[in-house]
């Protein structure tokens, strides 16, 4: 009889079920607002879509090369250097299926199996199965008020003394909570990390969403920090699977065997669709304003509905949420809340193995009009 391996026996993603179970309920004829699941209201721009059927008219989506097009890593590199001053040569710069696979990339290229991987708690589900699956061991350090929500070398440096960590994933702006990390900050982080031989994984996939302060690139501290990025958020292509990463010299090779073989190459379609995200900065800046409207709409009126601690909400969409004053199941909250009220959320268990019960997760990408109908929504639940 055929059983899963045990490298398969991971959390599933709360966000995706909390999103099954809207998706029925919406299928049975209710009305749901969805705030669970971490995604753009709005299509790809329009010079993306037009990029794309242009590709499709030309009548041959074949392979890349593993890293990518050529013209796409190009236009990449064009964005660092106008974005934070960086000189990023093309031949650094890898295409992928996603950030998926450049997280992918990363914990297989430059760590060995065992080796330990420090995350900030909360965060991002995927990271801890990832290195599940592919043999390594999450180190979870729990931040806290006390540090603004992100990570500090001090916390690193006991973490690290512990037991030898090997690399750090810290993502700025942060999901669930939207908290990014100052540039003194992160400057401190990534330079701690480099002094201790450890790898600093930085994902930047929420860049360009920013609110209150400047997100600053990891390169711009250290030179072999590896960078994950993405076009799902910023520029609304999350269903097109494709992101990049910038790769320190000595990993390029190494990297592009193992992309190779997992994929080939990402979609070209894709890729060429991508290659005009960058000339539509206008549509995408309008979009980008809409958040900041639910954000200020979202920041305004929650405490007043009962969630009176809101975490730092600087940049991404999303507002994590104390829900303490309801319960101390945030699972049976989101559940109930779906339920009674119509209002799809995700629960903090699915980013916080040891506080999540208490806060919840809701994204603020969608329209205003579905911000200001949760909002009724739970006002009229809460009573």
């Amino acid at each position: 009889m055929l059983k899963p391996s045990r490298r398969s026996d991971v959390e599933p993603f709360l966000a995706m079920d909390v999103m099954s179970d809207a998706m029925e309920r919406e299928a049975a004829g209710a009305r749901v607002v969805h705030m669970e699941v971490g995604q753009p209201g709005a299509p790809a721009p329009a010079p993306v879509m037009a990029a794309a059927r242009a590709a499709l008219d030309d009548g041959r989506i074949g392979y890349t090369e593993a890293r990518g097009l050529s013209s796409l890593r190009h236009r990449i590199a064009a964005h660092y250097q106008a974005a934070y001053g960086i000189d990023v040569p093309e031949r650094r710069i890898m295409v992928t299926t996603g950030s998926s696979a450049g997280f992918n990339l990363a914990f297989l290229g430059a760590f060995n199996p065992g080796d330990r991987i420090a995350l900030p708690a909360p965060g991002y589900p995927a990271y801890r199965n990832i290195l599940k699956v592919l043999g390594l061991e999450a180190v979870e350090i729990e931040v806290s008020a006390d540090t603004r929500w992100v990570l500090t070398p001090e916390l690193l440096a006991r973490a690290h003394a512990e037991k030898p960590i090997q690399g750090l994933l810290v993502a700025s702006p942060a999901n669930p909570t939207g908290t990014m990390m100052q540039p003194d900050a992160l400057k401190a982080l990534v330079e701690a990390a480099r002094d201790m031989g450890i790898v600093f994984v930085s994902d930047e996939i929420y860049h360009g969403l920013v609110y209150e302060g400047r997100a600053d690139c990891a390169l711009q501290y250290d030179d072999n920090a590896i960078v994950i990025n993405s076009f799902s958020k910023y520029y609304c292509m999350t269903g097109w699977r494709i992101g990049w990463m910038i790769v320190p010299e000595p990993l390029i090779r190494p990297f592009e065997r193992i992309s190779q073989s997992l994929y080939i190459s990402a979609p070209s379609l894709s890729q060429r669709a991508a290659l005009a995200a960058f000339d539509a900065t206008e549509e995408l800046e309008a979009i980008k304003a809409g958040y900041a409207r639910n954000r200020a709409l979202l920041l305004a009126r929650m405490p007043a509905l009962g969630f009176d601690e809101l975490l730092p909400v600087d940049g991404a969409f999303y507002v994590y949420a104390s829900v303490r004053r309801f319960t101390n199941d945030s699972m049976d909250f989101a559940r109930r809340m779906l339920a009674e009220a119509g209002v799809a959320a995700t629960p903090g268990a699915d980013f916080d193995h040891a506080r999540g019960h208490n806060y919840m997760r809701f994204s603020f990408a969608g329209t205003e009009a579905d911000m200001t109908d949760a909002l009724d929504r739970l006002g009229g639940w809460l009573k």
